[in-house]
């Protein structure tokens, strides 16, 4: 998934003090993050006088909305929930991080019962009170979620991770990758992800700062980087076919998409550095303010953190997940995946929220994407 443009969204929002989110993501399908959203399979939201009528008299829910990147979720799940619940699912796609934001800013419970966001968001939307608080005892197996990765627990469910981190055809590609500023040699055909909080970090790590800094001198160091990156860059997003196709021969890129092209070409390999860090991101369910259908809601929650449930899903979308059960229930191929082996996956950072430093980050993002 191709996390696009935050900044006229966002700009917005700055008065919420909202951060941009690299993640999570993550659907996390780059070529997908270009998704029809005009053509999500069913428009949430469109609730029938019926079951507003059973959600008055408190009876059980029988329609379930739910607002989320596309190309992210297994068919099969769905369909399943539904038989299991007699119930229908109504899923409808976001392209990019700021329109989940938007969503729930703008009284997201009358459209939708959950929404997706990541870890980044979790603070603000808490506190500017347009997420509800989660009865925890009725989503048992979110017991199975690793607490390293739950954030703001009480008000969100994680669903999936991504690493954010550097990949290369080690036929094609010229150089040894150890750090972020080996990107900067010459010889490299790179494609990468974009949006202003992915690649600034990068960038903020390889000048020796905090990736989430909010001293404009650094993010105006960062952004001279990013102009020399900019120079080796041939492709924004769809790594994993630029990758298989011989487009690039380097990727920035989601452990997903990673996954998918090493099964297209087993040249591929997981760049090995020795110390930067890289950005792990948390993408989560949250229940907007509001939200009509909380008792099918958390059906839905509890029922994609059943280890089972979520094993096969990895089958499908094999991104990191924080559900230890899921990933020990998981097929052996998801286990020895080798995009999720390699040895620094504890080095890694999050991303914070910057505040009012957001539109600075953007600024200098909307010159660097023009070749300013």
């Amino acid at each position: 998934m191709k996390k696009r443009l935050l900044a006229t969204v966002l700009a917005g929002a700055m008065v919420l003090s909202m951060a941009a989110c690299g993640s999570s993501n993550a659907n996390k399908t780059e070529s997908a993050a270009a998704s029809e959203t005009a053509n999500a399979s069913t428009e949430a939201g469109a609730e029938s006088g019926e079951t507003q009528a059973a959600a008055q008299d408190g009876d059980a829910s029988s329609e379930l909305n739910i607002y989320m990147w596309q190309q992210y979720i297994s068919d099969d799940l769905i369909k399943n929930f539904e038989t299991e619940n007699n119930c229908k699912v109504n899923l409808s796609y976001m392209s990019d991080n700021a329109d989940a934001i938007n969503k729930l800013t703008a009284g997201g419970g009358d459209e939708y019962d959950l929404i997706m966001t990541c870890d980044a968001y979790m603070k603000s939307l808490i506190a500017g009170g347009y997420v509800e608080e989660l009865n925890l005892d009725n989503i048992p197996n979110s017991s199975n979620i690793n607490d390293t990765y739950w954030v703001s627990k009480g008000y969100c469910v994680p669903y999936l991770m991504n690493y954010i981190y550097v990949v290369y055809d080690s036929e094609t590609c010229p150089v040894e990758i150890h750090s972020y500023n080996d990107l900067l040699q010459s010889g490299l055909k790179i494609s990468t992800i974009d949006g202003a909080r992915n690649l600034f970090p990068i960038a903020l790590v390889a000048l020796g700062y905090d990736p989430n800094s909010t001293n404009e001198s650094e993010i105006a160091e960062a952004y001279e980087w990013l102009q020399k990156f900019n120079e080796n860059v041939v492709a924004y997003g769809n790594a994993e076919q630029n990758l298989t196709n011989g487009t690039a021969n380097v990727a920035v890129t989601y452990d997903g998409n990673a996954s998918w092209a090493m099964k297209e070409k087993n040249t591929i390999k997981v760049a090995d550095f020795t110390s930067d860090p890289i950005q792990l991101g948390i993408d989560l369910f949250v229940m907007p303010k509001g939200a009509k259908h909380v008792d099918l809601a958390e059906k839905f929650l509890n029922y994609i953190c059943t280890p089972e449930v979520m094993a096969k899903n990895l089958e499908e979308f094999p991104y990191s997940c924080p559900n230890d059960a899921a990933v020990a229930a998981a097929s052996d191929d998801y286990k020895n995946d080798p995009a999720r082996d390699f040895s620094y996956k504890e080095n890694v950072f999050f991303q914070e929220d910057v505040g009012d430093t957001l539109t600075i980050y953007n600024d200098y993002y909307q010159k660097l994407k023009v070749g300013e």
